[in-house]
Formats: C-alpha cells, sequence, structure tokens
C-alpha cells in the first residue's frame, strides 16, 4: 500500500458517519474505472489523478461530502453550484448519480487528458460577493484590527466567512462563529486557515 492510499484511508476514517460510505463508495468508483488512476492528498483531500494529472477529487465537510472532476469540460447536466465540484451537497449515496453516470464522466475526463486537453487556466468567472451579515459586519466595524484586515481580504476568503457566519442555525452558533472569525482574521487567517498549505 502507498503512503496516498494510506493516507486516503486514514482521511476517510476520520470522517462522520455519513461521510464514509459516501467517500468509499466514490473511490471504489474511481478504482473500478481503471488501473492506471492513482491517489494523491493535496490541499488537505483526496484526489485522484491520471498520467500524472489532476483528475477529481473528494472531500468531507460537517454535514456533506463533496465530489467534483477537475477539468472544467466535464460536467453534468443539472450541476449543482451550491458546493466544491459537479454534485452539490452529498449528504447520502441517495444523492450522487447512478454508478454508470459517474462511470461516464471519469472515463471522459480521462478522455480529455489522453487528448492533451488542458483545463482552463485563467481565472474563474468571481462569484456575486455575499452580503455580509448585519451582525458580523457590526462586529467588524467594533474591531479595527480585524475590519483592516478584512479590507485586503481577497473575494473568496471573504465569502467563506459569509458563508460559514449566515449558515448558522442559532444566535448563540453565530456569535460563536463571529467571535472565532474575528480572532482569526485579525491573525490574517481564512476561514479554512487550517487546511491551507503551509
Amino acid at each position: 500500500m502507498s503512503d496516498a492510499q494510506s493516507h486516503i484511508d486514514a482521511y476517510i476514517a476520520r470522517q462522520a458517519d455519513f461521510a464514509r460510505p459516501i467517500l468509499t463508495h466514490i473511490r471504489a468508483l474511481m478504482r473500478a474505472a481503471s488501473p492506471d488512476i492513482g491517489e494523491a492528498i493535496k490541499w488537505g483531500m483526496p484526489f485522484f489523478t491520471y498520467k500524472g494529472q489532476n483528475l477529481a477529487n473528494m472531500a468531507a465537510f460537517k454535514g456533506h461530502a463533496a465530489f467534483g472532476f477537475w477539468h472544467d469540460k466535464v460536467a453534468r447536466d443539472g450541476a449543482s453550484d451550491e458546493a466544491m465540484g459537479q454534485f452539490g451537497k452529498i449528504a447520502t449515496l441517495a444523492d450522487l448519480p447512478p454508478d454508470a453516470e459517474i462511470a461516464t464522466l471519469i472515463a471522459s475526463a480521462m478522455a480529455l487528458i489522453d487528448a492533451g486537453d488542458k483545463p482552463r487556466s485563467g481565472p474563474k468567472p468571481p462569484k456575486p460577493p455575499l452580503p455580509i451579515p448585519p451582525a458580523f459586519q457590526v462586529a467588524l466595524d467594533a474591531d479595527p484590527a480585524a475590519l483592516a484586515v478584512w479590507s485586503a481580504f481577497p473575494p473568496g476568503k471573504i465569502r467563506d466567512y459569509c458563508e460559514w457566519i449566515g449558515e448558522a442555525k442559532s444566535d448563540a452558533t453565530r456569535d460563536k462563529r463571529i467571535a472565532t472569525a474575528l480572532e482569526w482574521i485579525a491573525q490574517g487567517k481564512g476561514r479554512n486557515w487550517k487546511y491551507e498549505k503551509r
């Protein structure tokens, strides 16, 4: 077993109960598609590679998993934009399309690599800015150190924090997230700083 395989085993093992079957199933589909598909951990998440190039990746989060193909030309009908990848927020195996559809997409992604077709290298069009949750804006305005850093953040980091705070289910959770956010922002950290390559 390679180091990458054992790292992915460990990644899957430490995920929530709902996520492990999803990640295991996706991995099995990738392995069944071709013996030439490799595995790696990149940016803290499992990647599948082919001929030395990124083919697809998957990840698990608190309430959902995500899966997607690296090449921008690999798309599926009705693809969702609500999460990383082309499959939206995956909370159960039933949220995945049929195995045959995924197998077809894997074959398409491999064919693009075989043909020498590179993913789009230019920047993706920016997502529209999320409104800053009002309580978060009040807290930022009251913390000049955090506000100064916040003003220099790129749109992606701003969006990450706004989504995280905006998704809080209760005022108590929102307030706790705001306090944590202010601490991290004052240190120049993005929302996902723990997973960023150091």
